[in-house]
């Protein structure tokens, strides 16, 4: 005799759904206050960092444009070398070279790119040697000249710092890349006085993520090394300037479109940038030589413009203050933009924000004194439109729309310019998504055949309950069922086709879950009960349980479906999830993103 099926279980209610919902999980655990320690701790050791990098740098200026041993900050557009300054930059890019190849590659380029790297597939791993031999590199690079600014080498070792503590210590992958983000953060805020800015950064470039667990620490770590800026150098901004006045309406206006502008500006420069290096890579010769070629462009651009050698946040500062205009500043905008082009396709360590912020404040400023001087009622000011200009450039090259904004505030003091800067940065991003794949930060990553995202959003699966996706009712089979008795089954159709049944005693108490496999293997006795087949206790889940849960679950025990059972009856099954519900949920998540909803009368289309 045929032993039957079980009946089928119950479809879910609203009442089975609810029943002893689960609390809350909490948002953090006892390891975040763990991690913000650590990140405390981070934050003054970046900041130690940041400052004897500064130091470093203008000792190694010191010596190379004046012949002195001296820690005073220098610039070497005040030096009197003549036709000499051209083999500055030369000899040190000389020296990066040697350290890229017999000490480690990944000093080559700005650092945020290898950093997002590290985050993205080495699970945050940093080497070591990084954590000496990228400000040693940036040092020399800067200090002999290189166009580049300190903030790039200054985050990428700060995150080497969090990383390698990440390393010493016991933790999960994920707290290794809270804490390389926590460090990174601490040196852009320890370079700047830009806290807020430079957590912005974290969870715009390295994060990936915005979750209480990961942004805690990194605050922690960027307020602890800004206060220890304050101790060291003073709380004053980094580019004060007098108070600018709030925008008109039509000034605004201008500012948003100057942001368009720069937009299709920070499209041009990046394909520059590696189209330089493009041509870099044909070269003939080791690549360990090729950021002495690019300092040779560099020197010499120096020679006609002594101030694009160097950090040059004097440069900032004059274009914030309006100290630098007309042709002066055509010319350094010109001549930063083919000497930091250059260095940079080269491979030379050095960082991206000075020289954009340089770029684009000077082309910010020269549209607005042109607009200003045409219809000098529109109310445009030079020193806004050039702030506009170095944000809404660094925001299109870099996809760091929030972080630009919040940027320039911070280091100006300037609330009048919010606005304007928030314009122009959306308007910047707006143009540089349409026409560019990939930022100045992940066309680098890109290019090595891996994919990187440009969005970052909720995970879709966390929003819909298993109660909401599973399939009931369910059938399940008893325990005492033959296995031949089963094949029968389906193979005459009258049990459903599945790829697994749970299997039950006779109280209807889950014992487990057998697959079609186990039911068709050659090797199990077709007289063994099907209880037989049971290889271990089932994994479950509840109604109130997420479809993340749901799938975690399924890739931990490495099974494709799941009971589900309710919290106040455990061993009864109310429904199964398997894969395939999981892979429907996202019908959903399609509609909302690719059908229009037509006006009222009207019919919907895709998108």
């Amino acid at each position: 005799m045929h032993a039957e099926p079980l009946p089928v279980a119950p479809s879910l209610d609203a009442a089975q759904r609810l029943a002893q919902a689960r609390p809350t999980p909490r948002l953090v655990t006892g390891r975040v206050f763990l991690m913000s320690a650590l990140a405390l701790g981070l934050g003054l050791a970046a900041a130690a960092v940041a400052r004897g990098l500064g130091l470093l740098i203008a000792v190694v200026t010191n010596l190379s444009f004046y012949g002195r041993l001296s820690l005073a900050e220098a610039s070497p557009a005040d030096n009197g070398l003549g036709l000499w300054v051209i083999l500055v930059p030369v000899a040190g890019a000389i020296v990066v070279g040697l350290m890229a190849r017999y000490g480690s590659t990944a000093i080559r380029g700005h650092g945020i790119p290898e950093a997002m790297e590290r985050v993205l597939f080495h699970r945050s791993r940093i080497p070591a040697r990084l954590t000496l031999l990228k400000p040693l590199s940036a040092a020399v690079a800067i200090g002999t000249g290189g166009p580049f600014g300190a903030e790039g080498p200054i985050i990428a070792t700060g995150g080497a710092l969090g990383s390698l503590l990440g390393q010493v210590l016991a933790v999960t992958a994920d707290e290794r890349k809270t804490l390389l983000a926590s460090g990174a953060a601490a040196g852009m805020a320890a370079t700047f006085g830009a806290p807020i800015s430079a957590v912005l950064l974290a969870i715009e470039l390295l994060l990936f993520e915005y979750r209480p667990r990961s942004v805690i620490p990194v605050a922690l770590a960027s307020v602890m090394a800004s206060g220890a800026r304050m101790l060291l150098v003073g709380a004053a901004p980094m580019f004060g300037a007098e108070t600018m006045p709030a925008p008109t309406a039509g000034a605004l206006a201008v500012y948003v479109l100057l942001g368009m502008l720069m937009g299709v500006a920070a499209v041009g420069v990046t394909r520059l940038v590696y189209g330089i290096e493009d041509a870099f890579e044909r070269l003939p010769i080791h690549w360990m030589w090729w950021p002495a070629l690019g300092a040779v462009v560099g020197g010499v651009v120096g020679l006609v413009a002594p101030h694009t050698l160097g950090v040059g946040y004097d440069n900032i500062a004059g274009i914030v203050d309006g100290r630098l205009a007309g042709g002066t500043l055509a010319i350094l905008c010109v001549a930063k933009l083919v000497s930091w082009a250059v260095a940079l396709g080269s491979g030379t360590s050095g960082g991206t924000l000075a020289p954009l912020f340089t770029i684009g404040g000077a082309m910010g400023a020269l549209v607005g004194a042109g607009v200003s001087a045409l219809v000098p009622a529109i109310g445009v000011d030079v020193r806004v439109a050039g702030l506009v200009g170095m944000a809404a450039l660094f925001a299109g090259a870099s996809r760091a729309l929030l972080t630009s904004v919040v940027f320039v505030f911070e280091t100006t003091q300037q609330p009048t310019v919010l606005l304007p800067l928030l314009g122009g940065c959306a308007t910047a991003y707006l143009v540089s998504c349409r026409l560019m794949s990939h930022s100045i930060m992940t066309e680098k990553i890109a290019r090595r055949g891996v994919r990187v995202t440009g969005e970052y959003a909720a995970d879709f699966l966390d929003r819909i309950l298993v109660a909401d996706a599973a399939t009931a009712p369910v059938v399940s089979l008893r325990d005492d069922v033959r296995v031949a008795d089963v094949r029968a089954q389906l193979a005459a159709g009258t049990l459903p086709d599945h790829q697994g049944f749970p299997v039950c005693d006779d109280s209807g108490a889950l014992l487990g879950i057998v697959t079609r496999r186990d039911l068709f293997d050659p090797k199990r006795p077709h007289d063994a009960p099907v209880r037989a087949l049971l290889r271990r206790a089932s994994i479950v889940i509840h109604p109130d349980s997420s479809l993340r849960e749901a799938a975690d679950a399924m890739v931990r025990a490495d099974v494709g479906r799941l009971p589900v059972v309710a919290r106040t009856s455990p061993n009864r099954v109310v429904a199964i999830i398997t894969r395939s519900d999981l892979l429907a949920a996202h019908a959903s998540r399609l509609d909302e993103t690719h059908t229009v909803e037509a006006a009222r009368g009207g019919r919907a289309v895709n998108a």
